[in-house]
């Protein structure tokens, strides 16, 4: 089998991979549950790529997303739910019905426009989606307002998503200073959970959990995504901690006997 441009041939290479006897093993005996973490990895490896402009990972790291995608369809296929024509069946249906303002009549000639027909169009699908799993047996009829937001996603990010929703009904502050109070609220409640005489870590662990929970809140009233706050964060701590490595190396002195006043010197020349 030789390599091609053609998503056929990615299709073709999934199915030799899984067919029994005389496919791959560890392919073979892999499930959804098992694949999942790769999917999340393989898009946080995109996203690495994108971060550091690096077009040829780009490339790579897209591809090796791609082949996720098609793993899941090639198992899906398998259990007679969906195949991979299904897949892209359904996202350019979606698209096509999402931007009537490209290929229907819709005026949609400004930002705040697009927005409006996109909320509309996406109630209207979830409205039909409810419809269609009701029908299947799929659909709880008590689910909860906030349980079309996944848990699977990276928790300051479902914590921005959870805020989100729930202020679509107004269980919302309107004032970023009402929000600041509560961060200070929550840092209290965690000092006083860290003075105690014995600590009770889950009692701190939930603390502090509020207090982060309360920080993605006021990212969102900042309209700042907390996720890519806390990476410009990773960035720089790692920047600044090379410097110390750096100064370890001219002084020639390893990092494990430098002493924190001359790490903190190191740290704060890379600050300036």
């Amino acid at each position: 089998m030789t390599p091609s441009r053609d998503i056929a041939r990615l299709i073709e290479i999934m199915a030799a991979l899984r067919t029994p006897v005389t496919g791959c093993p560890w392919d073979l005996e892999q499930s959804f549950d098992t694949i999942s973490p790769y999917t999340l990895e393989e898009a946080y490896e995109v996203a690495d790529a994108i971060a550091k402009n690096d077009m040829p990972d780009l490339r790579e790291e897209l591809g090796d997303l791609l082949l996720q995608v098609v793993y899941h369809a090639r198992m899906a296929e398998e259990d007679r739910h969906f195949d991979f024509g299904d897949v892209v069946e359904g996202i350019t249906k979606k698209m096509i019905r999402r931007h009537p303002h490209v290929f229907g009549d819709e005026n949609g000639d400004k930002p705040e426009l697009v927005k409006g027909i996109w909320e509309r169009i996406k109630t209207e699908e979830k409205a039909e989606k409810r419809a269609e799993r009701q029908a299947l047996g799929l659909e709880d009829a008590d689910k909860g307002f906030l349980d079309d937001v996944p848990t699977a996603f990276p928790a300051l990010q479902e914590a921005d998503k959870l805020q989100r929703r729930a202020s679509k009904v107004g269980f919302d502050w309107n004032d970023a200073r009402l929000v600041l109070d509560k961060i200070r609220e929550e840092t209290h409640e965690l000092d006083e959970e860290l003075s105690r005489g014995e600590p009770d870590k889950d009692r701190i662990t939930d603390e502090l959990g509020d207090t982060l929970f309360a920080l993605a809140n006021l990212a969102r009233h900042l309209d700042i995504d907390p996720e890519e706050a806390l990476r410009r964060t990773n960035r720089k701590f790692r920047h600044r901690f090379a410097a110390i490595e750096t100064h370890a190396r001219e002084a020639d002195v390893s990092l494990e006997t430098m002493s924190l006043e001359e790490m903190e010197s190191a740290w704060q020349a890379a600050k300036r």
